[in-house]
């Protein structure tokens, strides 16, 4: 497919692109580089920023799957059909730790093989306060940009996400495991001595440890205890000081001035709107 790029400005009126809503692009540069693909449209959204925006929706939503027009998206962007039917969206994805390909009741093995069993990452973070994570080994760091995190550091390698979602539970009795996104959409969270709390939490946790690892064996969980802090910083001209959330579902039409992207949340001064969760909705950006 080919790309048109769009930075320049325009006004309300100026259509900037049509089509199926996903999650932003984004490269880790400083501040984040964002980019949204609209149909044939890539639109650099960090251009956009101090200026008006549009974004109306025009009533349908297609499955990112089959394309089908669906009345409800499930687990963003799903119809129903294929939401209850592909592995990748089996409970099992929300919390790793319940994988059964083992047991051989996988909905899609030959997926899974590709997705599930290779190099996954665990790791710390620091977005709306410290959390931990795991994350496929590719998609580092954009994890962990599109939760907003302005630390991260990774701190174990495992042989398959089941295991990253072991250990997960592992540390999630001393951390949490999620982002409070308003907390996050407020502003940049004190900075974290990353090091010192993952040194601290595998030594809260190391009889845990120590059980997995023999279980499974050390090639198969290695704990990283000389991984780089990764700073991470966002292109947010203001902050909200009362987040207020915005969906297309009541609010057809979404506008206001952009004063900045974090996560996947652009931050208009009308309130804050979540990308990719209107995944395979039908919209015009102006």
């Amino acid at each position: 497919m080919n790309l048109d790029l769009f930075s320049e400005s325009s006004d309300n009126a100026t259509e900037l692109g049509r089509g199926g809503l996903e999650k932003m692009l984004s490269d880790a540069t400083s501040p984040v580089h964002y980019r949204l693909r609209l149909g044939n449209h890539e639109i650099d959204m960090n251009a956009r920023i101090g200026s008006p925006i549009r974004l109306e929706y025009l009533g349908e939503i297609r499955c990112v799957y089959c394309d089908k027009v669906t009345n409800k998206s499930f687990g963003q962007g799903y119809c129903y059909e294929h939401f209850t039917t592909l592995a990748q969206c089996d409970s099992c994805m929300m919390s790793p730790e319940k994988c059964h390909f083992d047991q051989g009741t996988c909905r899609e093995p030959e997926w899974a093989e590709v997705t599930c069993m290779q190099s996954h990452y665990v790791y710390l973070a620091n977005a709306s306060g410290i959390k931990v994570g795991i994350t496929r080994g590719g998609q580092v760091p954009t994890r962990w940009i599109d939760q907003g995190a302005t630390q991260a550091m990774i701190i174990a390698r495992v042989t398959s996400r089941k295991l990253a979602g072991l250990l997960e539970v592992v540390f999630k009795q001393h951390v949490a495991d999620k982002t409070n996104w308003r907390t996050m959409l407020k502003g940049t969270s004190e900075p974290l001595d990353l090091p010192a709390l993952r040194d601290q939490l595998v030594t809260e946790c190391r009889p845990e440890l120590d059980a997995l690892i023999a279980d499974h064996g050390l090639q198969a969980i290695q704990l990283i205890n000389h991984a780089e802090v990764r700073s991470l910083d966002y292109p947010v001209d203001q902050y909200p000081e009362k987040v207020s959330s915005l969906t297309l579902d009541k609010q057809p039409v979404v506008e206001g001035t952009l004063l900045g992207i974090k996560g996947q949340y652009w931050i208009l001064d009308t309130g804050v709107i979540n990308i990719r969760r209107h995944t395979g909705y039908q919209v015009v950006l102006r």
